[in-house]
């Protein structure tokens, strides 16, 4: 386990992630408050109603949580995360009818083709081994006229982004160029792609066709 992903599973990370570490470094990283890209993800993911939704790599549940605040009836949020810790904290700190938390790898998701309305990642596959691979079976449990989108890290294709992934692949995170999701997301016949670049973040999001429509 590399450097990235122990910090990660760390219990005193878990204590300080939500309000002290991940909005410090996003916003160094992006530009961008938390609460700026919570309201990007509602919208992004097109949240409403009884909307089944998957977070992965959930982390605490900074985001899990208040995703569930624009689900009625019976919409639920399922958080997913490899780390105990962060779950443990999930559990204790952002806790809600509509919500539950599942210990699990991103890379062979525990639920069946199509079980969710909305599919969202953000700010974990740099650090997720085999990312790729992740984000296939977050489309592989996506439904038909869902939503996915995630924010992970960018680096631009010039010397500094060279010299800025090298920096940061000795730490185990990766950056990742400006085309790979967005080329993915097509190659697995999602529409409405749309990605927006900040700083060393990407946002990027995505339709699954309807089934006739595939």
């Amino acid at each position: 386990m590399n450097l990235a992903r122990r910090t990660m599973n760390a219990p005193a990370l878990a204590a300080v992630y939500e309000h002290a570490w991940r909005p410090t470094l996003f916003y160094l990283a992006s530009g961008r408050t938390t609460g700026t890209d919570r309201r990007d993800a509602v919208g992004a993911l097109r949240l409403s109603g009884p909307m089944r939704v998957l977070d992965v790599a959930c982390g605490p549940g900074n985001f899990t949580r208040y995703l569930s605040e624009y689900l009625t009836k019976d919409g639920f949020v399922t958080g997913v995360d490899f780390s105990a810790p962060m779950l443990a904290k999930a559990a204790e700190d952002n806790a809600s009818p509509r919500v539950g938390y599942v210990r699990g790898d991103a890379r062979t998701l525990p639920f069946a083709d199509g079980t969710f309305d909305a599919v969202c990642c953000f700010g974990a596959l740099y650090l997720i081994p085999d990312p790729l691979v992740a984000t296939r079976e977050m489309i592989r449990v996506l439904a038909p006229g869902g939503r996915i989108a995630i924010s992970t890290s960018y680096a631009e294709d010039n010397l500094f982004g060279s010299a800025s992934s090298l920096a940061a692949s000795l730490s185990g995170l990766r950056l990742f160029d400006r085309d790979i999701f967005p080329k993915l997301f097509a190659r697995a016949g999602l529409t409405e792609i749309d990605q927006r670049v900040h700083r060393f973040m990407q946002y990027v999001d995505a339709t699954k066709p309807l089934s006739d429509q595939a």
